[in-house]
């Protein structure tokens, strides 16, 4: 007669699923790392989908997605490796009288360097706020190299929509996108499809048009926006008074008035951390300053 050793055969179980559950971790924790790195130095997303950025052949929604699902991996990963370590992790929380005590010296110093992290991001004291700043300058970077569309998301817009908001001529431009061999069905199809469906980006659709763009009628100058463009926080002060038709001096002094210190040179971004402000005041400085017909 045979006789199984149940006991034995469970702790073997046991064993395996906590090795199994220990290399799931440490791999899914390997690829949370990478896939936090991409992510750290990814396009903006307007920058991303503008340009069809891809990275070793996946998208940034791609990226996003499998960073995602790695995390829930890992997070189930780890509640199975407390579940099965639980012992361990309680004789770490006990004290020298063998008593479970919460506030440990090991737990307290784990706490403590968690709060740091988190109250140091939250008020962006350094060098925790230059772990941010320094992804921010490298999508800023990304943004100059790959370009930025005319507006937000502007690859969702149709072919008509497009050219309405561009001041460009659609009769000409679908002409152009035709001459060019772009395929598409009507004016309606969006920028993205017709970059899909013809191997190419939205980005350059779009250049492929822009020779359509209407004249402006000497002595009229841009209007300028109710709400910031795409990347007005990385434009210079002197590109953004060229590009409206501003007077740089007079919305300097304005803006000195206003306890805002900014030189021509100088982004919209740098101008505000510079008076501790958002880019956003900044804008809407300016805003008043250009209704007020500085």
């Amino acid at each position: 007669m045979i006789h199984f050793n149940t006991k034995t055969t469970y702790k073997d179980t046991v064993m395996k699923i906590r090795k199994i559950t220990s290399m799931t971790m440490l791999i899914s924790f390997i690829l949370l790392v990478i896939t936090s790195i991409i992510l750290y130095i990814v396009p903006h997303g307007r920058v991303a989908y503008w340009s069809d950025w891809h990275l070793w052949g996946m998208s940034k929604t791609q990226w996003g997605d499998l960073h995602i699902n790695l995390g829930f991996l890992f997070l189930f990963a780890g509640l199975l490796h407390i579940f099965y370590n639980w012992s361990f992790l309680v004789t770490y929380m006990k004290n020298r009288s063998r008593q479970v005590k919460i506030f440990t010296p090991s737990f307290t110093v784990a706490m403590v360097l968690t709060l740091i992290v988190g109250v140091g991001t939250y008020f962006q004291i350094p060098p925790l706020s230059s772990v941010i700043n320094l992804g921010e300058s490298i999508k800023d970077a990304a943004s100059e190299k790959y370009g930025e569309p005319p507006y937000g998301h502007a690859e969702l817009s149709s072919l008509k929509l497009l050219c309405k908001k561009q001041n460009i001529d659609l009769k000409q431009a679908m002409e152009l996108l035709q001459l060019a061999g772009i395929k598409f069905s009507s004016s309606g199809e969006t920028l993205a499809t017709m970059a899909t469906a013809n191997k190419t980006t939205p980005q350059k659709i779009y250049q492929i048009m822009l020779p359509a763009s209407k004249e402006t009628s000497p002595g009229i100058t841009a209007t300028f926006p109710e709400s910031p463009v795409p990347g007005f926080g990385n434009k210079t002060l002197g590109s953004v008074c060229t590009d409206y038709g501003l007077d740089c001096s007079a919305i300097r002094e304005g803006l000195k008035k206003g306890g805002i210190t900014a030189k021509d040179g100088m982004t919209i971004k740098e101008i505000g951390s510079s008076s501790g402000k958002e880019p956003m005041a900044i804008f809407e400085a300016i805003y008043e300053l250009v209704n007020e017909k500085v």
